[in-house]
């Protein structure tokens, strides 16, 4: 990370801590942490939820919360990503389920893509990875869009926390809530309110996902719906490990300098409002 140019850092995995805890070990903590590296990025604990909203509008029936510096050894916290991560497992067995009803069987291969993979993360990119190794799909994106994504004859909904309860555990934790990657953000007045009535925090505005870049002019018009409701910026990959090196997939995200002390202003003021 350091060598794509970051000098501020969060780990969000899907539904878990483990790899912020691997890279602390490791000595890529925050400033003053023993052992750390000086020349290593400052790390922030993150998450992401992959809440459940019954909305019809919402794309897939999920908003993805984004939790920055919760209390890593929140035992409440921890339990509620428990439960996300059991509903993901059973909802993975059933996809692998629709897919041999399909002809379109991947156990074996899907048993090889998570051989090495955190079993606390496991999710529909393994099952896409999966597909591709078995010659069903020519990738990620190719598999989502005519197999698993919603709609499509593999697709399964997810089950798990709603809004309202992934922000609350992210409150409750000391953290900092943050939607994620919603680009229709200047669309959805109503909703947008209502998330911050129940403890939004802030809004991702510079977004590089591989694919689905925010363009130059949803960023600005973003930064001011942000800035108008008091919320705090943030700017995010979605990197997922897949087709290419972090660095490369990657170079077009810019989170200008001047988002750093809100950033931190705002984790520092979930902490002590916790």
């Amino acid at each position: 990370m350091a060598l794509a140019g970051r000098r501020l850092v969060a780990l969000s995995d899907h539904d878990t801590l483990q790899g912020v805890r691997e890279l602390r070990a490791a000595g890529h903590g925050g400033p003053g942490a023993p052992g750390r590296d000086p020349l290593t990025p400052r790390l922030i604990g993150a998450v992401e939820i992959n809440s459940v909203t019954e909305d019809p509008t919402v794309w897939e029936g999920e908003l993805h919360i984004l939790g920055f510096g919760m209390d890593e050894n929140d035992a409440a916290f921890e339990a509620a990503l428990e439960r996300q991560r059991s509903g993901r497992t059973v909802r993975i067995a059933e996809m692998l389920i629709r897919l041999r009803h399909l002809g379109m069987p991947v156990d074996t291969t899907f048993a090889e893509v998570v051989a090495g993979a955190d079993p606390t993360s496991i999710g529909r990119p393994h099952v896409a990875r999966a597909m591709i190794l078995a010659g069903f799909a020519t990738s990620v994106d190719d598999a989502f869009a005519r197999v698993l994504g919603k709609g499509r004859p593999g697709y399964v909904p997810r089950q798990g926390l709603g809004p309202r309860a992934a922000i609350d555990a992210i409150r409750s934790a000391g953290g900092l809530p943050v939607l994620a990657h919603f680009r229709e953000a200047i669309e959805r007045i109503f909703l947008i309110e209502r998330l911050v009535r129940w403890g939004l925090g802030g809004l991702e505005v510079y977004y590089s996902g591989p694919g689905r870049p925010f363009t130059a002019a949803q960023v600005r018009a973003l930064a001011e719906f942000a800035e108008v409701r008091r919320l705090v910026a943030t700017g995010g990959s979605d990197y997922h490990g897949d087709e290419m090196p972090y660095a490369e997939a990657t170079r077009t995200l810019r989170v200008p300098d001047e988002v750093e002390a809100p950033f931190l202003a705002a984790l520092e003021a979930a902490r002590a409002g916790r």
